[in-house]
């Protein structure tokens, strides 16, 4: 099992904790209303049997970002070893005179001075609080005058989860982030009684219990061991750690940084924390485990370890992706990689089929979108197909599988040319010149090589007319650098004369190797030398949220851009459309409003310079054949000189995005017409009127509230306080509490009636 110091740094918890929370900690039994803890300050509120601490802390790569967090701090445990197992706001953190405070009115409020405003609230101003207690088990919670439970951090965990601790339905454990981006990882408790590791919402690597009992809980013991219990405490499920029933003092469940999840048990002997369970037992069929770092396989010492074997040297750190070169010109070889299992992760979706291994290989070689394949030859026959350069994998010696990455292959050397000998002549003799005999073969010779000369031409021209049309076409694929310009006549072609049309100017076609592209007409009016300038800009971005621009057409007066094709269409015909809409369950659409975001959130702050979509409608977000939400026409502002700030241009994203997530949630496209109403039902406590009536009961209560309450807040008036893509994902994801909006629409009644005054008064 692994030990503390094996530990991805993320776990190490190398603290830099505020010095005031180690010397002066403030043992209490009650935390009284008004009671506060500030940046710098040496002051923190503990347990009354000491153990736990809540205070400020911060990591030694984030010296100026401070985190509120409870923590272990029994004096058995080192200062470095007091290891953070709740903090308020998941992600949140504040800088210097910051304060934690527990209000008045009985809200605990984490409030950040640079910022100048509370970036993370309990919620509970209105809800009688009395005191706070930090309990001896590491729960805070609020009560009320008759000592009732009125919020508690047990019901809101971050990443780790303590004894005796539920993780309850539709409840969430997400892995703490690195290098300020939100973690991929997430355990998830769902409604069929699962427990379920997740990478990204759709890939499950890892799940416990049996899909056939409902309103079940995760709990850990206190004896060591994890269970599936139902509400009367029926034992369904357990798994137990190598110390189940030794006695031990402090134990908890963290799903770490590397998306595994396990057990760790304090050992007074050596004072570390030891793992002593953990639930994927090979850390390399973690989903992704690698992300882009190459391929998992484990050394001599028995550690996991990224490699990557698709280039002869790899710097350190960097990315490691399949080739992305496909014009070959000598052709492409199939690289064999074998006992090595690889899958695509942008996108996670490969193409699997039952065939040989030859004809697997083959398969790969003849397709110019493919990069590489695995065959598993453990029987199954199964031949997994990657159209991607982002490719993962693990590998082992007992690995039944066999990997072929395409690549260009090695270009031939010119067959060397050696002079003849001639041979050795005994004696000469003299010659007889004959001159007819020489003019005839001269001229004869003229002329054949005049054809030659003519026939070569001819076929070399049309050979490189070929080639290029090809080798352009070649790079059509996802992953690839390279945009395709093409031809009007060319545009005709693959579009079959414009035949399929799928959508205001859009029309359906195919690339020569049949794979399928949307291509969108444009005004023929457009500058040539700003469309080629912002399609070059567009089509170097590639993420999975976004559709890829795959080529162009900018050929006198017509402009025409080619994408990626998504098989199920726009996401405006299934809200139109009754007998569609039923396919967008709840579930679905929510993916659908975090997927979208997360491309939004991409464009502005991701890209080598900020760019916003724009237009963002149900228009223009596609449907692929799993669901999965793509964005599409993002950055044509640059082609209508449509010039505004930054941060006019992202608010003007998020107010678009709000609008989309309530066409999602109630099934109105129009929702400037159904805002206010919208509203209003959910400020009188009634939400699920707001919802979609073609949606079945399974909409979720607790993500309705979230979506509601941070589309209200995208559609504010002021555009002082409408949030940022960053927050608006956290919210959607879970990460990040959203307070209550005030009405959308009350400033911009305001506003109105400024403006109504001030022409009033010009008038006079």
């Amino acid at each position: 099992m692994l030990e503390q110091d094996k530990l991805p740094h993320g776990f190490a918890l190398l603290l830099c904790i505020s010095l005031g929370s180690l010397l002066s900690g403030i043992a209490v039994s009650e935390i009284p209303l008004g009671s506060k803890l500030s940046v710098g300050e040496s002051t923190s509120w503990v347990s009354s049997n000491g153990d736990f601490a809540i205070g400020f802390y911060n990591f030694p790569d984030q010296p100026k970002q401070f985190s509120v967090g409870i923590r272990f701090n029994s004096k058995s445990v080192p200062v470095d070893k007091q290891t953070v197992v709740w903090v308020a706001g998941g992600d949140v953190t504040v800088g210097n005179n910051s304060y934690f405070q527990l209000q008045e009115n009985g809200e605990l409020v984490l409030f950040d001075a640079l910022q100048g405003e509370e970036v993370w609230t309990s919620k509970t101003s209105q809800l009688s609080v009395a005191l706070a207690v930090l309990r001896d088990d590491g729960n805070l919670v609020l009560l009320n005058e008759n000592r009732d439970v009125i919020w508690q951090s047990f019901d809101s965990p971050t990443d780790t989860l303590l004894p005796g601790q539920r993780l309850s339905t539709f409840r969430t454990l997400r892995a703490a982030s690195q290098n300020y981006v939100s973690s991929l990882y997430s355990l998830y408790m769902n409604v069929s009684g699962q427990l379920q590791l997740k990478w990204e919402s759709s890939i499950i690597y890892w799940s416990a219990g049996r899909p056939s009992h409902s309103n079940l809980s995760a709990v850990l013991t206190s004896d060591g061991s994890l269970q599936l219990v139902a509400p009367n405490l029926e034992r369904f499920w357990s798994v137990f750690g190598e110390d189940h029933n030794d006695t031990v003092r402090f134990r908890f469940l963290r799903l770490d940084v590397d998306g595994n999840l396990r057990f760790y048990s304090w050992m007074e002997v050596s004072q570390t924390w030891r793992s002593v369970w953990q639930a994927v037992e090979n850390q390399c069929n973690v989903f992704a485990t690698c992300d882009q770092q190459g391929i998992c396989a484990f050394n001599a010492s028995g550690s996991h370890v990224c490699t990557c074997p698709f280039h002869h040297a790899v710097q350190s750190n960097s990315k490691c992706l399949v080739s992305s070169q496909h014009d070959c010109k000598p052709g492409s070889i199939m690289v064999e990689h074998a006992n090595m299992f690889l899958y695509g992760i942008y996108p996670v979706h490969d193409f699997i089929s039952r065939t040989s291994l030859d004809k697997c290989k083959s398969m790969c070689l003849s397709d110019p979108s493919c990069t590489a394949v695995t065959f598993t030859n453990d029987g199954s026959a199964k031949c997994r197909m990657m159209k991607t350069q982002y490719v993962s994998g693990y590998s082992d010696p007992s690995l039944s599988a066999t990997s072929f990455v395409k690549r260009c292959s090695d270009p031939l050397a010119a067959d060397p040319i050696f002079p003849l000998k001639s041979p050795p002549q005994a004696h000469k003799e003299p010659y007889n010149i004959c001159i007819p005999c020489l003019v005839g073969a001269a001229s004869g010779t003229i002329f054949v090589f005049i054809v030659i000369q003519l026939g070569m031409g001819f076929y070399l021209y049309k050979r490189k007319n070929n080639y290029r049309r090809l080798a352009s076409l070649a790079h059509s694929r996802p992953g690839s650098k390279c945009l395709i310009m093409l031809s009007f006549t060319e545009i005709k072609e693959l579009t079959g004369n414009f035949n399929d049309q799928i959508g205001p100017k859009m029309f359906k076609g195919a690339l020569p190797d049949k794979q399928p592209v949307a291509v969108k007409e444009l005004e023929g009016t457009i500058e040539a030398r700003k469309f080629r300038a912002a399609v070059s800009k567009v089509g170097s971005i590639y993420h999975k949220g976004l559709a890829k621009l795959e080529g162009y057409c900018c050929e006198f007066n017509h402009r025409y851009l080619v994408y990626e094709y998504a098989e199920n269409g726009s996401l405006e015909k299934y809200i139109e459309n009754p007998t569609l809409a039923e396919r967008l369950t709840w579930r679905k659409r929510m993916d659908i409003s975090i997927n979208v975001g997360r491309a939004i959130f991409y464009l502005h702050t991701e890209c080598r310079e900020f760019l916003c979509h724009g237009n963002l409608e149900c228009e223009n977000v596609v449907l692929d054949e799993n669901f999965e939400a793509k964005v599409k026409e993002f950055g044509l502002g640059m082609l209508y000189g449509e010039a505004s700030s930054r941060r006019a241009s992202a608010q003007k994203d998020v107010e678009d995005f709000g609008k989309m997530v309530l066409t999602l949630v109630s099934g109105f496209k129009e929702v400037k017409d159904v805002l206010d109403w919208a509203y209003k039902e959910w400020m009188e406590g009634h939400p699920e009127n707001v919802v979609d009536k073609r949606l079945k009961n399974e909409v979720d209560a607790e993500e309705l509230e979230c979506a509601l309450r941070i589309t209200f807040w995208c559609l504010q008036a002021d555009e002082r306080v409408k949030p940022s893509m960053g927050e608006v994902v956290k919210v959607l994801e879970g990460t990040l509490p959203a307070d209550p909006p005030p009405p959308p629409f009350s400033c911009l009644i305001s506003a109105r009636e400024v403006e109504d005054t001030s022409e009033s008064g010009s008038e006079v």
